[in-house]
């Protein structure tokens, strides 16, 4: 008698199944485009077929010194054509990748090497003197493999051996390890801009394939493609875009220092026709000199925070288009995208940029996103007013935190991860973030979002930057305290009473900033303001005054 159960009659096999790993994205390459250029890096340039050799003797070298399938190989670089083999040969050996932020300081080096059980690190030798300092704090340091780029501004690194003796230690025809399960980790990431520790996010091969195919998906990446790294690949591993890219035959326009004139330099030489960048890129390229504008079209994807309606107009006017992305290292990077519209290009220039600069919708590639009531873990209604906590859940979320099960329990409750972004459900499913939970502003019992008077605050035409968060209130509980950094080429009489007046003449009274301090704003490696300094600023400073009561 036939068995009725289709489920055990047709079980998977090696014809019909195999593990999904962007790592086939680099053989696909190798193979359909292997005289492509997959690398420009100054006057360097790999095609596919060189690139494919090198991550291939990359992995046999880290095989050859030791290294096993799941340990962690670290490495801490900017955005340099090794830094992209590492992406391919480190998982391609059966490790998993831990990408370093090049501007952390020696102490949190260390917790990373150490929280990960680094085997080895493959370091920028511009970035020794802080190595060393880190390595100094470790029992069991790891091999140091020195990365020696022309580039780099001096070379502090003592390592144990250069990059390219340590390559030429491997097998270039070494196929690349694919994962037995597509659970396999492949990366870890280790989230920052919060106080204490950072949490090592854990990524699989399955999101890291996914995201990728989303990305070439939405960004609509293809093999006449041109790719400018701008945003730091040891941020949510590009998000999945180093891998994407490859995915999709495009090139890889590596570029060491992210400034205005070499951007738009790179954009004229090249022919770039992509790139991604946080608000504070965008704002920098809008307030260099003008150039001349692209003579192709320039897609660019910004997340990091929600862009300003007059950054995205400014960037529209020079030619660039713009689609605003939201996610987390949580989610591999963007999880949600706002996508065009029929109707939207009708809208007069600042409609359509406040559309844009909502969250969107998710991702091709992620099962859901929506918004659900903070108490009760219901949906919230789509009228566009109702805030809740924006959620997602998805085959691009997460494995969880490294260690930390407490913390993986909590951000993965109920079957969603939750982001702790205050949000609201349009009528048309788009979702728009208002706030952090911990960046709304409570004053006399209204609540006050800090986006909102930050909106305004970038309309000002000498606003290069702006943050707001609550300062301690004798009277009101809170008050909204804007930290704004100015245009180079600002007028000298701007001042914070100035900017005041502006908001008041814009925004209810009670929403207006009471206090403004013109400072230069800090920031994460990856563009993010710290509000948590920020906040610390703004105690420190309600503290120092007197608690007269303010009218």
């Amino acid at each position: 008698m036939m068995n009725p159960n289709l489920e055990h009659e047709l079980a998977p096999n090696a014809a019909n199944h195999v593990p999904l790993s962007p790592l086939s994205f680099l053989k696909r390459a190798a193979q359909v485009y292997p005289q492509r250029d997959a690398v420009v890096y100054g006057d360097r340039r790999y095609t596919y077929q060189q690139l494919h050799q090198r991550s291939r003797a990359l992995a046999s070298a880290l095989e050859r010194v030791g290294v096993q399938p799941g340990e962690r190989v670290a490495i801490l670089a900017p955005n340099i054509p090794e830094m992209l083999e590492a992406h391919y040969g480190v998982p391609g050996a059966g490790a998993v990748l831990v990408c370093i932020n090049i501007r952390l300081e020696a102490r949190s080096i260390a917790f990373i090497l150490r929280h990960c059980a680094a085997r080895v690190l493959l370091c920028d030798c511009e970035f020794g003197a802080v190595v060393h300092q880190a390595l100094a704090m470790l029992d069991t340091p790891p091999l140091l493999v020195g990365i020696d780029d022309a580039q780099a501004e001096g070379a502090d690194l003592a390592p144990d051996l250069d990059y390219e003796s340590f390559l030429a230690q491997g097998d270039g025809n070494r196929p690349l390890s694919a994962p037995h399960n597509e659970w396999q980790s492949i990366a870890i990431n280790y989230t920052s801009g919060t106080t204490g520790d950072p949490k090592g996010v854990v990524l699989h091969h399955r999101g890291a394939y996914l995201n990728a195919c989303a990305g070439a998906l939405i960004f609509q990446l293809g093999p006449r493609s041109v790719y400018l790294w701008t945003l730091p690949m040891f941020h949510c591993n590009g998000w999945s875009h180093t891998w994407a890219v490859t995915l999709s035959g495009g090139s890889h326009v590596c570029l060491r220092k992210v400034q205005a004139e070499a951007i738009h330099a790179a954009i004229a030489a090249h022919g770039v026709t992509h790139l991604s960048a946080a608000p504070v890129v965008m704002s920098m390229l809008i307030h260099a000199p003008a150039g001349a504008a692209p003579s192709q079209a320039v897609s660019v994807i910004t997340g990091g925070a929600a862009p300003p309606s007059a950054v995205i107009a400014a960037m529209e006017a020079r030619g660039f288009s713009i689609t605003h992305a939201y996610g987390m290292t949580e989610s591999y990077g963007p999880s949600t995208l706002c996508l065009w519209q029929p109707g939207v290009d009708e809208l007069p220039l600042e409609a359509r940029a406040r559309f844009m600069s909502r969250q969107g919708v998710a991702h091709p590639m992620l099962e859901e996103a929506t918004v659900l009531d903070t108490d009760s873990g219901q949906p919230v209604p789509a009228d566009g007013a109702t805030l809740g906590e924006l959620v997602v859940r998805g085959n691009t979320v997460m494995k969880g935190y490294l260690h930390n099960p407490e913390a993986t329990r909590s951000a993965l409750a109920g079957g969603w991860l939750h982001t702790g972004d205050l949000a609201v459900l349009h009528p048309d499913g788009y979702v728009e973030i208002k706030d952090r939970a911990k960046d709304i502003i409570i004053s006399g019992g209204e609540n006050i979002s800090s986006l909102e008077i930050e909106e305004v605050l970038y309309q000002h035409p000498e606003v290069l930057e702006a943050a707001v968060v609550a300062r301690p209130d004798s009277r009101w509980g809170e008050t909204p305290h804007a930290f704004v950094t100015l245009c180079a080429e600002a007028q000298a009489g701007i001042t914070g009473e100035e900017l005041i007046r502006w908001c008041r003449e814009r925004l209810a009274h009670f929403k207006a900033p009471r206090h403004v301090s013109l400072v230069e704003l800090p920031k994460t490696a990856t563009g993010k303001i710290q509000k948590f300094v920020l906040r610390e600023w703004a105690r420190q400073a309600a503290a120092a005054a007197s608690d007269r009561p303010e009218g």
